[in-house]
Parts: C-alpha cells; sequence; structure tokens
C-alpha cells in the first residue's frame, strides 16, 4: 500500500452496538428505506435455475454447492424469484454469514429472504453486501432472532426491518466498494497462495504415508509383486487382506437428536479431516433424546470414516479427549487384529483412499459409501510389531508436516482476520478511503486471477465451514 489509513475528522454516536460511532456527515437509516421484500414466486417455473446461499461466500448455482447442507425440492415453483443484485439472506444462518449479493437470476427456497434495491442512485448495492459481511453486524442479528442456539435462530423479517445500517453519500459508497474490491483483490491473491502451500503439504503428508504402508520402513527389504492391478511390489512378508478381516464397521446415528448447550459432542463429517478430529463446528446434543439399544459411544482408537456428502471417505482415529463422544451419521470402524492407528494411516493412504474409495463413492448420483463397501477395500499388512514400528515413523513425519501446515494455516487466519477489519473499517466510517486512488483494471486482472480456481483449492483443503442448511450432521 503506498498510501496511509487515517480515520475521518470527526464522529458521531449512533444507537447500535455494532457501530457505536460514524463520521459526522453519515446517516443511520433502517433497512427497510434501503431494501424492500421480493416475494415473487417461480409460478410455472420461470426458470430452473436454483440457488443457494454459502456461509460467507454468498449465492452461487445450487449445482455448484456439492452434497452439504439441505436438499433442494422436487416443487420450485414455491421457490422465491432472485435477480442480480438482489440481496439474498437465510433467515436462521444470517447471524452466522449466510447472506450475499446476487449475480444470478434463479430461484430459492422459501426459507431465503430476498431483498431488492428501493432505489439504485440513492444506495449502492456492493457497498450495502459489505455492510453484510459485518461479523459485528451479524452478532447484531441475535436481538432480533428466535431461538435457544445460533445457527438455528430465525430472524422475523419485521424485526428485520428495523436493522439500523451505516449511510454514507452515494459517492461514499462507490469509492469504499471500488476500494475494498481492490484491496481484497490483492488479500485473495495472497490467500489462494497460502493456501495452494496448503494443498501441497498435503500431498505431501498422502505420499509419505502411502510410501510406510506399501514398502514399509526398511529400503533393503526385499519385495514381491502385490498381485493388485493398481499397487505395485510389497514386501514379501506382508500379507493381502481386507478391511473386514481386521475389524469390523458399524453406523452412527440415523436422525439428528435435539442439540443441548451442555450436552455430548457429537462427531460428524465436518469435524473429520485427514486423520485428526477438529472442534470447529462440533455441536453438542442432549442425551436424553438418544436412541435406546444402539452402540453409537465413540471409544479411543476407533476410526470414524465420513459416509456421505462432500467429505466422504476422509476418516479420523477418536483421541482420548473424544472417548465417548457419539459418533453422527457416518460409520465406525473397530480395529480387532491390527494396531488402529495404523489402520488410521492406511485409510489414508493413496492405495485405498484414493485408488479404492474415491472410485466407489462416486459410483452414485451423490458422493457415497456403506459398510460393505469400505469392509471390502484391500489392505496389505505388515506384522503387528513392524505396523507399530511405521506408525512411530509416520508419526514423527506427519506430525512435521502438520506443524509445518498449522503455520501456513494460522498466516491465512491472520490474513483473513485483517480482510474482515479491512471491510469493517471501511463500511462504517472508521477509515477514511475517499483520497485514495485505484485502478479499475488491476482489480479485474486480480479478481480474475483469483477466481479462476480458489474454489476447487477450497474443496481440496476441506476448509468445512460451507454450508447454508445446519441440518447435515
Amino acid at each position: 500500500m503506498n498510501y496511509e489509513l487515517k480515520p475521518y475528522e470527526k464522529y458521531k454516536s449512533t444507537d447500535t452496538s455494532y457501530m457505536d460511532m460514524i463520521p459526522i456527515d453519515w446517516d443511520v437509516i433502517k433497512l427497510r428505506e434501503v431494501f424492500q421484500e421480493r416475494k415473487e414466486k417461480n409460478i410455472n417455473h420461470k426458470t430452473e435455475n436454483v440457488l443457494s446461499v454459502m456461509k460467507d461466500i454468498g449465492v452461487i448455482p445450487y449445482s455448484e454447492k456439492g452434497n452439504v447442507g439441505n436438499k433442494c425440492s422436487e416443487d420450485i415453483e414455491r421457490y422465491k424469484l432472485v435477480y442480480p443484485n438482489d440481496i439474498v439472506m437465510n433467515c436462521m444462518n444470517v447471524i452466522i454469514g449466510s447472506v450475499g449479493m446476487s449475480k444470478y437470476y434463479g430461484a430459492l427456497s422459501p426459507v431465503y429472504y430476498v431483498l431488492k434495491n428501493r432505489n439504485d442512485e440513492m444506495y449502492d448495492i456492493r457497498y450495502f453486501d459489505y455492510v453484510f459481511k459485518l461479523k459485528s453486524l451479524q452478532r447484531e442479528l441475535t436481538k432480533y432472532g428466535k431461538g435457544i442456539l445460533a445457527h438455528r435462530m430465525r430472524i422475523p423479517m419485521e424485526m428485520l426491518k428495523n436493522l439500523l445500517l451505516p449511510y454514507p453519500s452515494s459517492a461514499e459508497q462507490e469509492q469504499i466498494v471500488i476500494f475494498l474490491d481492490s484491496q481484497l483483490a490483492k488479500i485473495n491473491k495472497l490467500i489462494k497462495a497460502k493456501k495452494k502451500i496448503i494443498v501441497a503439504l498435503k500431498e505431501q503428508k498422502q505420499a509419505v504415508i502411502n510410501e510406510a504402508v506399501t514398502k514399509g520402513i526398511n529400503p533393503d527389504i526385499k519385495l514381491k509383486p502385490s498381485g493388485i492391478e493398481w499397487l505395485e511390489d510389497i514386501p514379501e512378508h506382508w500379507k493381502v487382506s481386507r478391511i473386514k478381516a481386521v475389524a469390523n464397521i458399524r453406523y452412527g446415528l440415523s436422525q439428528p437428536p435435539k442439540e443441548a448447550v451442555n450436552g455430548l459432542p457429537m462427531i460428524r463429517a465436518t469435524n473429520v479431516d485427514s486423520g485428526k478430529i477438529i472442534e470447529k463446528d462440533l455441536i453438542f446434543i442432549d442425551k436424553d433424546d438418544l436412541p435406546l439399544g444402539k452402540k453409537i459411544y465413540l471409544k479411543k482408537d476407533e476410526i470414524i470414516i465420513v459416509r456421505s456428502g462432500a467429505y466422504t471417505a476422509d476418516s479420523a482415529i477418536i483421541p482420548e479427549k473424544y472417548d465417548g463422544a457419539i459418533a453422527g451419521y457416518d460409520m465406525v470402524i473397530t480395529v480387532k487384529s491390527a494396531i488402529a492407528a495404523y489402520i488410521s494411516y492406511v485409510l489414508l493412504s493413496k492405495y485405498v483412499l484414493n485408488d479404492q474409495l474415491f472410485l466407489v463413492k462416486m459410483r452414485a448420483a451423490q458422493p457415497h459409501l456403506n459398510a460393505e463397501e469400505v469392509g471390502n477395500a484391500i489392505v496389505v499388512l505388515p506384522p503387528i510389531e513392524e505396523q507399530k514400528k511405521v506408525v512411530r515413523i509416520l508419526d514423527i513425519k506427519c506430525k512435521e508436516i502438520d506443524m509445518t501446515k498449522k503455520s501456513i494455516q494460522k498466516e491465512i487466519d491472520l490474513i483473513t482476520e485483517y480482510r474482515t477489519r479491512l471491510i469493517s473499517d471501511a463500511v462504517t466510517g472508521k477509515i477514511d478511503v475517499r483520497g485514495i486512488k485505484v485502478s479499475n483494471d488491476q482489480i479485474y486482472e486480480e479478481e480474475y486471477e483469483y477466481g479462476e480456481d480458489i474454489d476447487e483449492i477450497d474443496e481440496i483443503i476441506d476448509e468445512g465451514e460451507v454450508n447454508d442448511g445446519s441440518d447435515e450432521y
């Protein structure tokens, strides 16, 4: 940056907590003054283009969201029509970021509010799209919500209409948009570069695992043909087997129980990340709502493997911390005649994950695996003591890679935090960007480059914070 970000000269207080002060020449107006709710229905199938809103991403065609969140209804005539430059928000998930400006003409579920601009000359819809990205505004909306849990809290439109929004002049709105578009293009480009490093680290980790669980740790060991089409030679004393020969497989819950703030943790697909259980989006459920007679409690060293959806076939071993947690919709592997940690690594290897499970899961219209398919996966096994040695070596090597990955992810988080703060400071007037000159050519070039493959990178990294219908469990 070749400029200094400074505040405005004078400010005044507001009656809203998410922006306590605004520049003295700005106003605060109610949402109802800027937007009118669009209630037009998709009668006679005016469009077949079904849309969705993804958390922290915005409006996208439903076909691009993958098997995540709510399923599309067969009756889309009752869906609401959306036009380009409408603001769309999920009445329950807007609090956690399910809101954005549409670039498309299409239809979406009645659970969404569709807002159209009342006056294009007075209100720059791109500016207000940035306003709705404010985390502080999303937290403000909890005051209007009905419900106990944040991600299931419904915001009535009659309450939402009274939400106070910052209102600079139309010229300032446009300048703020130009400034943010320029800066976010640069920031997003940097984030993309960091995410590519994480993708490379994931590939490196899988290569290390695959080598260890197919060749062992002794480079001088005598090899023999594996007899498996997609697998080369293996150590001559190793055995070819199947998962079902060394483990039992069961299913978790078939229906989601009620959530409870102080309930038991439930491990879902979104908590499974390449061998590890992550806490992000972990939910807690009411123990009194659990079905009787079903083996749903997880034990240390059991392995949970994702059964369907975007994360199908990913797996993770249960650490001691989650001994006694609840198994969600996915499958649970209990290893009986091998080392559990070794089998956990095997499930992450290329020869099992990519060459077998990935191929099987794509045979259906939506990614899906069942216990029989997982059980039939071919594995090659060394003796128990050798399994232990392989695990010890992999623990060390994978830890090094994971630490590097964690460091890069921390950098991404800090950059993302800066991006969030920059948006907030600009749209609420904490910084004055009126005199900052930005080249439009630079914006378009960097935005285009960023948009080319960032979605694919996110999919590979599996940052699971992206669904609009938190019915997935």
